[in-house]
């Protein structure tokens, strides 16, 4: 039975006021060790999200708000997306790998190596218009055992990839510390990425080519660290952060911060509108409707 903590919303800049809506964040399910990841599927009106450290992926029903396991072992998953075919994307840190989950339930491998090299180990990811899968890959999940599986880089570096549609994988942007969460402007021209290491997001140009140029500093985080990211359709990006979501205009300004009793590991926009933001906090799951929608 899920319950409810008085939603803050902190506002900065008066563009920021009109984002609010419920009173209160419904807690939707606690007892994850690190949840994150979540993705929202309209057909099935659900949204599953992974609860790392204990190795399984978790699903709660919307009609009925019953939640179960995905899938366990989940190959230590982390962050999810779906494609424009519905499918579902992820990222396994423990196998380092990202893999597409077809409709039948059957997992295809997308990519799993750069150059004969074995990745670190996959942490977020999104899909462009053309098809193409962008993911980051810091090292957390070879870093202990906590997330995945102890283990040295063999890349040596901590980057952003591009997975083209008709096959081979590119690496995008190799200037990061610990790339996290991406996604992209809602007309896909920019591509926005968190370094949590570093402190800050960056914004690039996407080029026809499916390359990026530019990645200057967009914003820097004022409250413990940058994890996923995501953008409405207004084109502000949402960030998750250690005490809650904060929220940028496209230039970069902070307009405000929605606090969330727990450090915000990722968000997605889902229900049948897009104007539900499900919030990955810790040990909780949270979710509240706004007066925002999600891009697409």
């Amino acid at each position: 039975m899920a319950d409810s903590v008085s939603a803050v919303f902190q506002v900065w800049d008066e563009r920021f006021a009109r984002v609010g809506g419920d009173s209160r964040l419904e807690r939707l399910y606690s007892g994850c060790r690190w949840a994150e990841g979540g993705v929202y599927f309209p057909a099935s009106r659900s949204l599953v999200y992974s609860d790392i450290p204990n190795d399984r992926m978790l699903r709660w029903d919307e009609t009925t708000g019953a939640v179960g396991v995905f899938r366990q072992p989940s190959g230590y998953s982390n962050g999810n997306t779906v494609d424009r075919q519905g499918r579902m994307l992820t990222c396994e840190q423990g196998n380092r790998r990202v893999t597409r989950t077809e409709h039948d339930g059957s997992i295809t491998v997308l990519a799993d190596r750069f150059r004969g090299k074995r990745f670190n180990s996959p942490n977020d990811l999104v899909e462009a218009a053309d098809g193409a899968v962008w993911f980051t890959d810091p090292d957390y999940g070879i870093s202990s055992d906590y997330e995945g599986l102890r283990a040295e880089s063999e890349i040596g570096a901590c980057n952003v990839y591009r997975v083209d549609p008709v096959g081979g994988v590119t690496v995008v942007a190799d200037d990061f510390v610990r790339p996290n969460g991406l996604a992209f402007s809602p007309d896909g021209s920019l591509l926005y990425v968190a370094d949590t290491r570093a402190g800050h997001i960056r914004v690039f140009e996407v080029t026809a080519r499916g390359t990026l140029s530019g990645g200057a500093e967009l914003a820097r985080c004022a409250a413990g660290k940058f994890d996923g990211i995501r953008v409405d359709l207004e084109g502000r990006l949402w960030a998750a952060t250690g005490e809650g979501l904060h929220c940028f205009a496209p230039d970069g300004t902070l307009l405000g911060a929605l606090k969330v009793p727990e450090e915000v590991a990722n968000l997605v926009f889902g229900g049948p509108k897009r104007n539900r933001l499900f919030i990955c906090a810790s040990t909780s799951v949270y979710s509240i409707m706004l007066n925002v929608t999600g891009a697409r």
